[in-house]
């Protein structure tokens, strides 16, 4: 099963279209912090959430719980595309329904690998995947440029490291970020 979660009125094709508002007319209406999930243990291969997981679990429990709910639907392997603005970008700033930043610092919280690995080094990160038993790992993470900055990349006056230190510490530099996320499970 391929799932849409938070379709919004993005649906794809050859996904379940899920979404809580019967107006944005989802194959499944679904409150993702509703939980659990109405979504059968290991029944998704992949699972794309564009621009929701930012709007979801304002509580931190509730946030926690859709992570365990999003790793309990996962089949093993299965990959969970996530975008979201970047919490620095007027996109994610000026909307009143982002609850929370998204950023692969977060995601890597629930990597037991990582978790195991901090605990060896004494550092303090929460190793969120031991406490909750989930484990997932950050494969991929791709950022979309603001428009300016695109431009100055293209023309040569900007370069990586350039950016990323911008990204660092200035707003709209880093419009969004794709993740992907792979469900270690055996």
């Amino acid at each position: 099963m391929k799932l849409n979660l938070g379709c919004g009125n993005n649906h794809m094709d050859g996904f379940i279209n899920v979404d809580k508002e019967a107006g944005s007319n989802p194959d499944r209406q679904v409150d993702l912090e509703a939980l659990p999930w109405p979504f059968e243990d290991n029944c998704a291969t992949d699972i794309v959430m564009s621009h929701v997981l930012e709007h979801l679990g304002a509580d931190p429990q509730v946030f926690l719980g859709i992570m365990k709910e999003l790793y309990r639907i996962c089949a093993p392997d299965a990959h969970i595309i996530i975008t979201v603005p970047h919490p620095r970008h007027d996109h994610y700033l000026c909307d009143p329904t982002h609850v929370r930043p998204v950023l692969p610092e977060i995601l890597n919280l629930f990597s037991k690998t990582l978790n195991r690995q901090w605990k060896e080094m004494g550092l303090a990160n929460t190793p969120l995947g031991l406490y909750l038993d989930v484990d997932f790992h950050l494969e991929k993470v791709e950022v979309m440029f603001d428009e300016w900055v695109q431009k100055e990349v293209i023309a040569g006056n900007l370069a990586e490291d350039d950016v990323a230190h911008l990204a660092k510490t200035q707003n709209n530099i880093i419009q969004a970020m794709t993740m992907t996320l792979r469900a270690l499970k055996s």
